[in-house]
């Protein structure tokens, strides 16, 4: 059973959306109302949400909005501060205080003329790729309820999958806006480190992984996105994104690739949808070219020890991240798990974080002879709930999170970007994610090859 709304609003995307906005064919206060009727419809069972904020929503509607989508909902992920509410980063240790300021992000989010109805749902501390709590009910997929919607940012994905929103606020530290995209049939775009301003405390951070975006439905509305956000914060060490409305003129070079760190491949349907994105890229003219993978089993536990440093911090610093009021004891076991790897293996730390910065010379070198990098986003396709439940034991839930998430963190590492675009289905009919990346600061190459995909492959959404 799949779960999205029948409002016809909902299935606009949020161009569309702001165009009948802009040519007063619909109010904001009407495009606000008809999205939290929608969310109200759909919450029972997706329970993507944490904290509403209809009034304040329809407060500013009746408000002067301006920007690229004026009067278009959204929902702002719950590891993101707006002043006035908590922000709990989907945990129980952290005790509800409201936050005294908007995020970076977030003032920029509001700069484009987007109304949060919401703040959606995150694991805790955003520490895993499946959006499922030890106590709470999990956020579930709207293509199937019994699968996940993806991690961290699966609430967001599971509103915009579902209608609710056409736009949803979501961050990436080793993969949290291309996983529950590819989860969620959605289009999530991970920028540059830079592109856009970053998590509060990230760069403080021996590797500054962590980076903000959105996700959507259709390419244009992520291109429009990255157009809008310069127009407010543009990073003088990238070269801008600008307007981008179609494909790039260019032959490509691409580098394929479907093998994990471990040398074994993907999940059957996972490298088919790779094989058939690739052999589309040659229909459009590109040269493809299957290489080796660039990912290795060194890099793999390189990354989740690092990962576990990050639960380590949080673990004993939580007060850091989260203000006064954080009780370690209702930490959830996976957290606690990561921190005892993180102890147990500290001698490894230095050299690890020496390897991994490494990364970086390697991985340009690849873009010296390919324009992109073609992967899966995911090895499997979507799992089942409870695959990678955060009480399983450790060896297990950290075998199974470096298998599934094989291919997302090197741009984390390397700081370069990367898109997650919804072009096949598993046999079971749930998205499939297929990746794409390149050098850092080339994020107009992707949208490029993003719009000619969804124009010669266009994907399904929930209610087709």
């Amino acid at each position: 059973m799949k779960i999205s709304t029948d409002d016809e609003l909902g299935r606009l995307d949020a161009t569309a959306l702001a165009r009948l906005i802009r040519d007063g064919d619909l109010s904001p206060a009407e495009s606000i109302d008809a999205a939290i009727g929608r969310l109200e419809a759909v919450e029972p069972v997706l329970a993507s949400t944490v904290l509403e904020r209809f009034a304040g929503a329809r407060r500013d509607a009746a408000s002067t909005l301006a920007g690229h989508f004026a009067g278009v909902p959204t929902v702002i992920k719950d590891n993101t501060d707006f002043a006035g509410l908590p922000t709990l980063f989907g945990s129980q240790a952290v005790i509800p205080k409201a936050a005294a300021a908007h995020a970076t992000i977030t003032q920029l989010l509001l700069g484009t003329g987007l109304v949060p109805i919401a703040k959606s749902r995150l694991p805790e501390f955003g520490l895993t790729s499946t959006t499922e709590f030890g106590q709470d009910p999990p956020v579930r997929n709207p293509w199937n309820p019994e699968y996940s919607a993806g991690g961290s940012s699966g609430g967001s994905a599971a509103l915009v999958a579902a209608g609710v929103v056409p736009i949803g606020h979501a961050n990436d530290g080793g993969g949290s806006i291309r996983i529950p995209a590819a989860c969620c049939g959605l289009v999530g775009l991970k920028p540059s480190r830079g592109r856009l301003p970053g998590p509060p405390r990230s760069t403080s951070l021996p590797i500054d992984i962590s980076v903000e975006g959105v996700l959507t439905r259709t390419v244009r509305d992520t291109a429009r996105f990255f157009l809008a956000a310069e127009q407010s914060y543009r990073s003088p060490d990238l070269p801008p994104v600008g307007e981008v409305v179609g494909p790039g003129a260019r032959s490509l070079r691409i580098g394929v690739f479907t093998e994990r760190h471990d040398g074994s491949d993907s999940h059957p349907d996972v490298h088919a949808a790779v094989e058939e994105t690739a052999t589309a890229c040659e229909e459009l003219g590109h040269r493809v070219e299957w290489v080796p993978s660039p990912v290795t089993g060194q890099m793999a536990e390189d990354f989740l020890l690092y990962w576990a440093l990050l639960a380590a911090l949080i673990t004993h610093g939580g007060r850091w991240l989260s203000g006064e009021g954080f009780d370690r004891r209702r930490l959830e076991p996976l957290t606690l798990g990561l921190r005892t790897h993180a102890l147990r293996h500290g001698f490894g730390l230095r050299p690890a974080i020496r390897r991994l910065r490494a990364t970086s010379a390697v991985y340009h070198e690849f873009f010296s002879t390919y324009d992109l990098m073609l992967s899966p986003t995911l090895s499997l396709p979507p799992v089942p709930l409870g695959h990678l439940a955060l009480d399983l034991d450790f060896e297990t839930a950290s075998r199974r999170l470096i298998e599934y998430c094989a291919f997302t963190p090197m741009q984390n590492v390397t700081g370069t970007p990367a898109i997650s675009l919804p072009l096949a289905r598993s046999s079971t009919g749930l998205p499939i994610g297929v990746h794409f990346a390149t050098d850092r600061g080339n994020e107009r190459t992707l949208l490029e090859i993003a719009f000619a995909l969804e124009r010669a492959r266009p994907w399904p959404q929930v209610w087709t």
